[in-house]
């Protein structure tokens, strides 16, 4: 498709308005911001735009209404479904966030934290552990990942066992409107029953409704200390017994429990820098743990998890296992967890599907799945792993060895994500559990999600963004 002619009036507006440090037309600094993480999409765009507050993203959105050109806010741009890349015309404006990365304001008490939308996910932790909080919410992007981008998605990790997902950790939210109002739900309320609930329509709606500009985030005491566990394990289904047990016996100070096969270990092995297998035994599936403690009334991490190691290799549900002597090897044992989609990338070609069951049943689909789909498509080979306390099954298949790749994505690699998501719904579970939908997955989540849920979206959208401005081609399937 060839590039549309820019609006040269628009274009010009947004230049006054903005100024050079917030408007941009260079296609060498816009090159960069074009392509999705998994460099699956590439887009275009007319201009580059870069505001310093609340204010400059109304003005935006208002010029952009004016002229009906579509806007697509942007973050980190580390995305995992190309929900924040333009499509092919060229008539779109990025909106970048990154400038907007003030920390506004940490209230120790009440355990607040009043942020803008660019500020980066490692930038607020270490923001708020300076004065004793922490924001439970981490992921391997946190480096790049921001606030906006984080709420836009309702963006998980590997602490949702304990704490939820970003939904449950926005107490407040500021956006602006397809219109260019600006609509201020920055008050953290407990209650609030003034009908639909508009923030939480915009948390989890990918920028298709409103920007997110600033958000109010709860936090939560720092902790005194913690122990990381890696353990050996035969299977996904001991891994859940594993899992059940130790709930049950360590309650809540269980703050994470991944479970991964030893082919992602491998991997990452191979492929990361400083990395090293914790165990010197070999095993199918590997599980990592972290035990908590932030109240001086409780028993260290350490002794908790040393207890229940000792009667769960008892009682047969892990095979060997090793605690963490130190925070430098804990941080080792995360740094495995959290590069596999790195490792996973060097190792060529894959599909990824980051899918939901309920938690019951995620073993199960794993060991079910994963042979079906290997013997049914020689040569791939499968890798699930994930966050087996809320049924968050990271599901990729690799291309064979050889394959082409543009091909096997449009043949073989179409056959096989249909297929994994149908039994998604058999199942009962998501086709998106923490990425969101994007353009990657827009065509698969209208073939399979009932028509109930696609009229209110689209009901939704249109009411909110008449003229189809905010972010198009993202998450609503059109009509």
């Amino acid at each position: 498709m060839e590039n549309a002619v820019p609006n040269i009036h628009a274009l010009s507006e947004l230049r006054e308005f903005l100024g050079p440090k917030g408007y941009c037309e260079d296609q060498n600094v816009i090159a960069p911001w074009l392509t999705d993480w998994r460099g699956r999409f590439t887009g275009a765009a007319a201009a580059l735009l870069s505001p310093a507050n609340s204010a400059e993203v109304a003005g935006i959105i208002r010029i952009a209404a004016k002229y009906r050109l579509p806007i697509v806010p942007q973050g980190g741009n580390s995305g995992m479904v190309a929900g924040a890349t333009p499509d092919a015309t060229g008539e779109a404006l990025i909106l970048s966030m990154r400038r907007m990365d003030q920390i506004v304001s940490i209230d120790e008490k009440s355990g607040l934290v009043v942020c803008e939308a660019g500020v980066i996910l490692q930038n607020l932790h270490d923001a708020v552990a300076g004065v004793g909080r922490r924001f439970p919410l981490t992921l391997g992007g946190k480096g790049s990942a921001t606030v906006g981008g984080l709420v836009s998605t309702n963006a998980g990790g590997t602490q949702v066992l304990r704490h939820g997902t970003m939904r449950q950790l926005v107490a407040g939210i500021e956006a602006i409107l397809p219109d260019g109002s600006i609509y201020n739900a920055m008050a953290p309320l407990k209650k609030d029953n003034r009908g639909y609930d508009l923030k939480h329509l915009l948390i989890g709606g990918e920028g298709t409704i409103g920007i997110i500009t600033k958000a109010v985030l709860w936090t939560v005491p720092a902790l005194i200390d913690r122990c990381v566990v890696w353990a050996g394990i035969d299977s996904p289904q001991q891994a859940y017994q594993l899992l059940l047990f130790m709930q049950h016996h360590g309650r809540d100070r269980l703050e994470g429990f991944e479970i991964l096969p030893d082919r992602a270990l491998h991997a990452v092995v191979k492929h990361i820098a400083g990395t090293r297998a914790p165990l010197g035994t070999p095993h199918r599936w590997h599980a990592l743990m972290e035990f908590v403690q932030d109240d001086v009334t409780q028993t260290s991490p350490a002794e908790l998890a040393t207890q229940l190691l000792e009667r769960a290799i008892g009682e047969d549900l892990l095979e060997n296992a090793t605690i963490a002597s130190s925070e430098a090897q804990a941080e080792a044992f995360w740094k495995i967890r959290d590069s596999i989609a790195e490792a996973e990338r060097a190792e060529g070609p894959a599909l990824q599907h980051d899918i939901s069951v309920p938690v019951d049943t995620m073993a199960r689909f794993i060991e079910q799945e994963s042979p079906v789909i290997e013997a049914n498509h020689p040569g791939t080979k499968t890798v699930a792993f994930g966050h087996l306390g809320d049924g968050n099954i990271h599901f990729h298949v690799k291309a064979p060895a050889g394959a082409d790749v543009a091909s096997w994505y449009a043949g073989d690699g179409k056959t096989i994500t249909s297929h994994i998501y149908d039994r998604v719904r058999d199942y009962g579970g998501s086709l998106s559990a923490e990425h969101g939908i994007g353009q990657a997955k827009i065509a698969e989540f209208e073939r399979l999600t009932d028509p109930a849920r696609l009229t209110a979206l689209r009901g939704i959208k249109n009411a909110l963004d008449p003229l189809g401005i905010m972010n198009p081609g993202k998450l609503v399937p059109l009509a």
